[in-house]
């Protein structure tokens, strides 16, 4: 295994090769969300999908919260690394284990207990309810899993290595690729067989990661032990605000499906679809983001900050480049990819129409994920959850709910 050191070297090279086992990795993952969208579109009709993807949008706030945590481990192993602090390595990732694993348990317990007064909340029509609240809660249930590998992932990645975490997802996407036809339609499960392979499979891959991490020994754990408050402390300052953001982001799209919700199935389920497909766009621009935190906090960890601002530039370039391909994709193939989810026409025309409109500001949004990247890598957790407030609540909620209103479901 190499573990890349981000102080010296060709920039581009680094943002390439440690980029793209990253986006392989995210794309993999994505295809947990598509293939239980293919199978419940498929299979189980509009409605069903539907009651798969506002029960989802409750999931990814209650994970997100979670992830935001993980990017600031991803921040401060850097940093160590950066510095050649071994001991400091060791001394994080204990604190961490001991920090996410509370927190996971935490967010499970609230997930299946209010399963429903949420869904109630989004306003999700009364057809969608019942598969809503039994998908919702076998997910809340998994949760502890789904943080666990992503927390291993996130380790590897800060030390260096992109490539070992693929090890992990593909064994995943693998088992749920044959336990959801399996469990949907031969066991007659419906939505609950969905859950439940996404949730057995992610269970698998966390069990796997820790036995090989543990055995190839390939970053400096032991037995979780009481950490000290300093390293909690830090955690705590950089992960709270870091969490609130990425709690801030997916609250905010969770707010926007309940105006999706106001206007009926169609709308709900292709906007679903155009969603899954959207998220799968994106991905190139999550890998970067997540490749520029870990180069620029290694550099930011010995002040090398002219080098920071090379990789903030060259990141940018490169990601900006690789939107303006996806939004032309987007342009002309649309209506295929949601047509690949859902028959229903008008859920179909709602999608590519959400699709085609949103795809001309992609390359605004890869430059906004390196920035990102960049900022919290400098530990400016606060900063970006203010940036993220602002652009969720004070500007993309409102003009959702306002331009609905007044323009019905095409204001969205």
């Amino acid at each position: 295994m190499r573990q890349r050191d981000f102080t010296k070297g060709n920039i581009w090279l680094d943002l390439f090769y440690f980029s793209s086992p990253i986006m392989f990795a995210n794309l993999l993952q994505v295809s947990y969300q598509l293939i239980d969208s293919l199978w419940v579109g498929n299979l189980l009709g509009a409605e069903a999908l539907g009651a798969v993807a506002v029960s989802g949008t409750i999931i990814f706030t209650v994970l997100s919260f979670i992830i935001g945590i993980n990017n600031t481990m991803l921040t401060i192993l850097s940093q160590q690394r950066g510095k050649g602090d071994e001991q400091g390595v060791a001394r994080y990732i204990n604190a961490f284990v001991i920090t996410l694993t509370s927190l996971a348990v935490v967010m499970g317990l609230f997930g299946f207990i209010l399963a429903e007064p949420l869904l109630r909340l989004l306003g999700t029509p009364a057809s969608m309810l019942d598969g809503g609240i039994t998908y919702l809660r076998i997910n809340a249930m998994g949760i502890l899993f789904l943080a666990g590998y992503n927390f291993i992932s996130t380790v590897l990645r800060a030390v260096g290595d992109s490539r070992t975490p693929l090890k992990f997802v593909a064994i995943a996407v693998v088992l749920n690729i044959f336990l959801d036809p399996l469990l949907i339609s031969v066991f007659r499960m419906g939505i609950e067989g969905a859950a439940w392979a996404t949730v057995i499979s992610q269970g698998f891959s966390f069990l796997y990661g820790v036995i090989y991490v543990k055995r190839k020994k390939l970053v400096p754990v032991k037995w979780p032990e009481k950490p000290q408050w300093h390293e909690i402390k830090l955690i705590l300052n950089l992960g709270i605000p870091s969490g609130l953001q990425m709690a801030v982001i997916s609250a905010g799209s969770a707010a926007i499906m309940s105006v999706v919700a106001s206007h009926g199935p169609s709308v709900v389920a292709g906007y679903s679809a155009a969603q899954r497909l959207d998220s799968l766009f994106l991905l190139p621009a999550h890998a970067l983001s997540a490749t520029v935190n870990s180069m620029a906090g290694q550099n930011i960890g010995i002040g090398k900050w002219d080098r920071v601002k090379k990789i903030a530039m060259y990141a940018t370039i490169y990601n900006s480049g690789i939107m303006i391909i996806f939004a032309l994709i987007i342009v002309f193939f649309a209506e295929f990819g949601i047509s690949l989810f859902i028959q229903d026409e008008a859920a179909v025309s709602f999608g590519d129409q959400y699709l085609i409109i949103i795809a001309f500001f992609y390359p605004f949004l890869g430059i906004n994920f390196v920035l990102n990247g960049i900022v919290r890598a400098a530990g400016a957790m606060y900063q970006v959850l203010i940036l993220n407030l602002l652009s969720f609540w004070v500007l993309r909620y409102p003009l959702s709910y306002l331009f609905s209103k007044w323009l019905g479901e095409d204001g969205i």
